[in-house]
């Protein structure tokens, strides 16, 4: 009975260490975890700020691909296309190709093969192509994981414009060279007959001659005036003066000023156009671009036919028309004829012109708020053009506003020289003809 204290004693004593030793390690346990939770917690904000910056850099990305003009896709070893910004969905149908091989959603051996060569030299390429009657440069880059995938990158640019802006120079080279060979020919021509020892001129084929010299000197100040004229119109150095005139007035001053050309093919203009007619319009360009439709009319019209000139009331505008009996435009050029350099005859005599005169009518008209256009001729009525110009003020009278008269027919400063291309205007012969 006596040894019971001290076992007890004894047992007090290991359970005691014991409690000592356990509350040491869950303590132990507990510094363990909170710092296991501290370093979580400080994983999972690096985590968060990962996916923050991972996020933010794809949307910058995503964004930049999508306000490209450049069309982009990426597609694997297998030409499944794995991403593709909203520019290169319009070849897809405007819609999704994610995930769908490139033969199936687009039809461009073309492309296929770039993609494929890229693949196998592992280099990056450059080509150019046809899509759908689009031009687009094309350039590859490869992407290679560290899993081994290897992806291409294409990124694509439409260079329509590009490619017909060229050839639209090499035309304007081309028009440019036929149409100064010709006159410069003559004047040479001519020049040596006046000057052979053999054959001393009189003086009235030396007059003659000088005649024509001087015309053909027309056609090629008419030419370089019309480059000008396209040049400082496009350029938006031209100034346009909208004064209240009368209709009629511009139309008979445009006849008079062609009815030297009209005569030697035997043809009439008419014109029926209302005096009661008042149009906004600067009077010096209206006149220009009525020049230029009725120049065309008397080249393409039969001789003994008429040329006939009408208007019309259409709400705030007046529709001005000009119609002869030639071949007229066929239906399919109706929208060409008006771009520039472009020639309706590609055969060409030797008065078809620049390709100029019909792109300037636009330019001047729309520069007035209206529109021209030409109608087919699938009924073979012949040529038909129209324009339409603002309506002055319903109250304006000709007669009692001779102040803005006057002002119309001023010389309207921006669009080359107002005086000079009234001269060259009147001066203008039947040889010097302008395309249509």
């Amino acid at each position: 009975m006596e040894s019971l204290p001290v076992i007890f004693g004894a047992a007090f004593i290991v359970l005691a260490y014991a409690a000592f030793r356990l509350r040491r390690k869950v303590q132990s346990l507990e510094e363990t975890v909170s710092s296991r939770d501290s370093e979580i917690d400080d994983f999972r904000q690096q985590r968060i700020s990962a996916e923050c910056l991972h996020n933010e850099t794809r949307a910058l990305y995503s964004a930049l691909s999508e306000v490209a003009f450049d069309l982009a896709l990426v597609l694997d070893e297998a030409g499944v296309i794995h991403a593709h910004n909203q520019a290169a969905g319009r070849i897809f149908g405007d819609r999704s190709a994610v995930g769908a091989k490139l033969c199936d959603v687009l039809n461009s051996g073309d492309l296929a093969n770039l993609v494929n060569y890229t693949l196998n030299d592992h280099d990056n390429l450059e080509e150019q192509f046809v899509i759908d009657d689009v031009t687009y440069r094309a350039r590859t880059q490869v992407a290679s994981m560290a899993d081994g995938r290897r992806y291409v990158a294409v990124a694509m640019q439409d260079v329509t414009n590009l490619v017909n802006l060229n050839r639209a120079r090499r035309d304007l080279v081309a028009n440019i060279s036929h149409e100064l060979r010709t006159p410069i020919t003559r004047i040479r021509l001519i020049i040596e007959g006046l000057f052979l020892d053999a054959d001393r001129p009189k003086r009235k084929a030396s007059i003659q001659s000088l005649k024509e010299i001087a015309m053909e000197t027309d056609a090629l100040l008419w030419l370089s005036q019309e480059l000008l004229d396209l040049s400082m119109i496009e350029s938006g150095e031209a100034i346009m003066r909208l004064v209240p005139t009368s209709l009629t007035q511009v139309v008979d001053e445009a006849i008079e000023r062609l009815m030297p050309q009209a005569e030697m093919k035997d043809l009439t203009i008419v014109s029926h156009v209302p005096r009661r007619f008042a149009v906004l319009c600067d009077a010096d360009q209206l006149k220009r671009v009525l020049g230029n439709l009725i120049h065309n009319a008397i080249k393409w019209s039969p001789s003994k036919q008429a040329i006939t000139i009408t208007a019309a009331e259409l709400g705030d505008e007046v529709s001005v028309s000009i119609l002869d009996k030639g071949p007229g435009v066929p239906e399919d050029l109706r929208e060409r004829i008006f771009e520039r350099f472009y020639q309706a005859d590609v055969s060409r005599s030797g008065d078809d012109g620049t390709g100029l005169g019909l792109a300037i009518c636009k330019h001047i008209i729309e520069a007035h708020g209206g529109r021209i256009w030409a109608e087919g001729n699938s009924r073979g009525e012949g040529g038909h053009f129209l324009f339409t110009v603002l309506k002055a003020d319903a109250n304006f009278e000709i007669e009692t506003q001779p102040a803005l008269v006057e002002a119309a027919s001023a010389p309207a400063t921006g669009i080359a020289n107002a005086g000079q291309l009234h001269q060259i205007f009147s001066t203008q012969s039947a040889q010097s003809a302008q395309s249509s």
